[in-house]
């Protein structure tokens, strides 16, 4: 019994190291492919990194672009404020002017003209003449009235 009860344990002892190489040869499999894939993270880990550097660039030259167009576009605003006044105030002037030559188109008719003959005057007649009216009233500094 004891000789057949030692070749039982040897036997046991010899399939669980099989076992075990066989364990090991699929572990070995395994981690040759983690180490593949680690070789392939490392790769895909350094293009991100260098993805990461040239979009940081880009950033700061977008940065850049755009503080220079807001100190553009502010003055441009600025100047165009400005030029929009000035307009503003050559119109309100331009006005004055139509208003004064109005008044001296009127009165420089003759007061006796039938209603008639005043209706038939064309528009542009009627400013020629009161241009012409302008010219020919003078102030007494020499300036037109």
């Amino acid at each position: 019994m004891s000789h057949s009860f030692g070749v039982a344990i040897e036997s046991l002892v010899a399939i669980l190291l099989m076992l075990t190489i066989g364990y090991c040869m699929l572990l070995n499999s395994r981690l040759k492919r983690l180490k593949a894939d680690e070789h392939s993270l490392k790769a895909t880990i350094g293009e991100l990194i260098t993805a990461t550097e040239i979009a940081e660039r880009a950033i700061g030259g977008l940065k850049h672009t755009v503080r220079d167009v807001n100190e553009n576009l502010g003055s441009q605003l600025t100047s165009a404020s400005q030029m929009s006044m000035q307009l503003k105030k050559q119109l309100a002037e331009g006005d004055n002017v139509l208003r004064r030559l109005s008044k001296i188109a009127i009165a420089a008719r003759p007061a006796a003209e039938p209603e008639a003959e005043i209706s038939r005057v064309s528009p542009a007649k009627a400013v020629a003449a009161a241009a012409q009216a302008f010219s020919d009233r003078k102030r007494s500094d020499g300036l037109a009235a």
